[in-house]
């Protein structure tokens, strides 16, 4: 019998990792820029992706749902919310590989959003697993190392995605980070609990909420 971790897995190899992109949207399991990542960088993020699949036990308490890949973060690491420097780190409990060039010549890339996430969120580490509302990198046009609001119709196209992660999943309580996840979430008719998004100066409304919703526990 398939377990959790299987059958997400299933979900985001058939909704996600093949998916051909969109203008100005990236698939970073699927697409590799010579000017910016390795040879064989969408196959590493893949099993980066399939790596962080493996650790959801059979009981999950919280599903977080955050809005798209990073240029700093996804986008070169393939999970959500987490960096290179991150995974390269061995006390992280995440494992995978860098991809990026800059990593080849000793500077994995950081991100500061997620940085902060991983503070308020690791005490808790083995409740929780993340995702995103669209999970290619949006990008502002011929700009690769930006990111922007992810459009409507990017939202609504990967709506089946969403549904498939939270039904392979089955969580306790959804969290929707940020108000593009909280949209996206109630389309699929999900009910959530929303939470600000720890970038730009959200970090303490983050801290809060999240201290609510794992019952008043909060970072150290």
């Amino acid at each position: 019998m398939p377990t959790v971790s299987d059958r997400l897995w299933t979900a985001l190899a058939t909704h996600v990792v093949d998916v051909p992109e969109g203008d100005d949207l990236v698939n970073p399991y699927l697409r590799e820029d010579p000017a910016l990542d390795v040879d064989g960088a969408a196959a590493i993020r893949r099993e980066n992706l399939r790596l962080s699949t493996q650790t959801v036990g059979e009981t999950l308490d919280v599903l977080v749902v955050a809005e798209a890949p990073g240029p700093w973060g996804c986008r070169f690491s393939g999970v959500p919310l987490v960096s290179e420097s991150q995974l390269l780190d061995p006390d992280f409990p995440l494992d995978g590989r860098a991809t990026s060039l800059r990593a080849m010549h000793g500077e994995p890339l950081k991100e500061y959003s997620g940085g902060i996430y991983w503070r308020v969120m690791r005490p808790h580490w083995g409740r929780f697993w993340t995702w995103n509302a669209v999970p290619f990198h949006p990008h502002k046009p011929g700009d690769p190392l930006t990111i922007r609001a992810p459009r409507v119709r990017e939202i609504r196209r990967f709506a089946d995605a969403l549904a498939a992660v939270v039904a392979a999943t089955e969580p306790r309580r959804v969290v929707a980070l940020g108000r593009v996840a909280e949209r996206a979430l109630t389309a699929v008719d999900v009910a959530c609990t929303y939470v600000r998004h720890p970038s730009q100066g959200g970090a303490r409304l983050f801290e809060a909420g999240m201290g609510e919703v794992f019952g008043g526990e909060t970072a150290v």
